[in-house]
């Protein structure tokens, strides 16, 4: 019963996962309830710990929103797809680079590199959301020689679907990325 409603949850915070209360076998359609080689190739092409890693990022996010009295975030299939992807292209070396391929559309994004394998959703987040003490809201600035874009990015007031990843990387290091849409951090406007 609790994987089930956790199964629920899931499928309507991602979006990307189908779960059906209806039992396996329909006598009235006529469908026979799938074998047992069909229940494990189907098992194996979900990502039970993506899955997981997915919450994390989403819950971690919503709670810094939340301190503001921001709207939460939705889990955008879409998004963890482009995250997962440019991921993929940083995976030999999860070196830091901010910028999108040429001609990719533009969408906000926070990166994160740890050393060793250890490193977890909650643990970027919370590094990104500890930039808050270098913002100042009445003047809309980051403190001299500090980056607090991060932070702003999380809890930017227009924002409103989140796709992330994580990865260990050839090196054995994690690299992290999350994409944001719409994106935040527009000159001269404030976050929230």
């Amino acid at each position: 019963m609790k994987l089930h409603l956790l199964l629920l949850f899931t499928a309507f915070t991602t979006g990307s996962l189908l779960v059906s209360s209806q039992p396996l076998t329909q006598p009235e359609t006529g469908r026979k309830k799938p074998d047992n080689e069909t229940i494990y190739r189907v098992s194996k092409q979900l990502c039970w710990g993506c899955v997981g890693e997915s919450l994390q990022f989403l819950f971690a996010h919503n709670l810094v929103r939340a301190a503001k009295w921001e709207l939460p975030l939705m889990w955008d299939s879409n998004l963890e797809k482009y995250a997962k992807w440019w991921a993929g292209q940083r995976k030999a070396g999860c070196e830091l680079v901010h910028s999108f391929p040429e001609g990719e559309f533009k969408l906000g994004e926070n990166i994160f590199w740890g050393s060793g394998t250890s490193w977890r959703p909650n643990d970027a987040v919370g590094a990104w959301a500890e930039e808050e003490k270098y913002y100042s809201y009445s003047s809309n600035t980051c403190a001299a020689g500090k980056v607090c874009g991060h932070y702003t990015q999380i809890v930017w007031k227009s924002t409103r679907r989140i796709g992330c990843t994580r990865v260990v990387c050839d090196t054995g290091d994690v690299f992290m990325t999350c994409n944001y849409d719409p994106p935040g951090n527009y000159i001269g406007e404030r976050p929230y």
